[in-house]
């Protein structure tokens, strides 16, 4: 029986899913499936076609959102650990064996994740942190919604919501649940940035409007911050910070937001030289 299930949500991706596919190398047999979210562009109908003919597994729904084609994906499987694969993003080879292997070492463990390069827009390096923060998730989240999650914890949480921020809000859930997870500095995966981190007036109404409906779908999560607080212990910098740079980011000019995304991914490209 295979560890690891592989979950890729595809919608109008064209021919990046196959690339996808193709970034899937492991030494032990993986589960893939393949959750067509009702595409209707005709490239993507051709290369899901051709993959399935090769012997990929392709299941179809209509189109729901990434959140509930994830879900779809890791119904269709059965391995004891579940990873989401973005239809534009590149596996590392043999990383998604290494996670297998850190959770395996860490029962205590619901989640695991790495590290990983982006390209496209910004050419980088993200460092996840080390270990699972429930406070400063309820501010932000800093965990790679690529991330092998064992499949007992999936399905108590409920899978991934419907809607925006569904990896936030699974984590989310987790917090609720007194789930933890582990991270490690390997790269795991490449993430491809197609203009994700302009900031513009809409995109922070529209992070003003899903952030309070993540505090909605999660009031014992928001509701136990100051414990969540003690229990993590951050530095007070990050404790005065957080509110101000974070959750609604209404205080913060959208000039002054920019220019920290900007210097944000100028840090992540140093760093990964």
């Amino acid at each position: 029986m295979s560890r690891i299930a592989v979950v890729i949500p595809v919608h109008d991706d064209g021919p990046l899913v196959g690339e996808a596919v193709a970034s899937v190398r492991e030494s032990e047999q993986v589960e893939l499936v393949l959750v067509d979210d009702g595409s209707t562009d005709p490239a993507t109908l051709a290369e899901l076609d051709r993959l399935r003919a090769s012997g990929v597994r392709v299941i179809r729904q209509d189109n729901a959102g990434p959140g509930a084609a994830r879900s779809a994906g890791a119904a269709a499987t059965s391995a004891p650990f579940v990873y989401p694969l973005d239809a534009d993003d590149l596996l590392v080879e043999g990383a998604l064996a290494r996670l297998a292997d850190l959770l395996e070492a860490h029962p205590e463990a619901h989640v695991a994740w790495g590290d990983y390069l982006v390209f496209g827009d910004y050419d980088g390096r993200y460092r996840s942190p080390p270990s699972f923060l429930p406070w400063t998730l309820t501010w932000v989240n800093p965990y790679p919604n690529s991330s092998l999650i064992r499949r007992d914890a999936l399905e108590q949480a409920g899978g991934w919501p419907d809607g925006n921020y569904e990896d936030w809000s699974l984590w989310l859930r987790f917090v609720e649940l007194d789930f933890g997870g582990v991270g490690f500095g390997d790269i795991v995966y490449r993430h491809r940035l197609h203009g994700a981190h302009r900031v513009q007036r809409s995109q922070r109404r529209k992070h003003r409007r899903v952030y309070a409906q993540l505090k909605r779908r999660h009031p014992e999560a928001f509701g136990r911050r100051a414990q969540l607080l003690a229990a993590e212990r951050p530095p007070a910098w990050k404790r005065a910070a957080y509110p101000i740079l974070f959750g609604p980011r209404a205080v913060v000019p959208i000039r002054i937001e920019a220019w920290m995304v900007r210097t944000m991914m100028r840090r992540a490209v140093a760093l990964s030289r």
